[in-house]
């Protein structure tokens, strides 16, 4: 039992430390959309962005896991203190997961969830 106990930990570590490094060198930092939905398009960054990079602690509908609930982050913290928490890390999360442009835009997305 315990031995299958550590397997599970040293798991769940090994997938926790690969997801925080966020994994990949896809560039998501360019804006596709057209000046017709420049904020829609920049939705969808962030979006994309936190799903590449966030979701495997806070779930891809943002509703928690090893990381806390964010749906309704926008409520509790203001952009600038959610850029401040991805820069420099709170409790368990590490910090710069997400850096420069990624960061700020993924801080507006979250702060808007109210």
């Amino acid at each position: 039992m315990k031995k299958k106990w550590l397997t599970m930990l040293m798991g769940t570590a090994l997938v926790m430390g690969l997801a925080a490094c966020g994994g990949g060198d896809k560039d998501t930092s360019k804006d596709t959309g057209t000046d017709k939905g420049t904020e829609t398009a920049s939705s969808d960054t962030a979006a994309k962005i936190f799903d590449q990079k966030c979701s495997s602690c806070h779930g891809g509908d943002l509703t928690g896991g090893m990381g806390p609930n964010l749906t309704k982050v926008g409520s509790k913290y203001s952009k600038d203190e959610i850029l401040n928490i991805i820069k420099n890390g709170k409790g368990q999360m590490p910090a710069n997961v997400i850096t420069g442009d990624d960061a700020n835009q993924v801080a507006e997305w979250l702060a808007a969830k109210k």
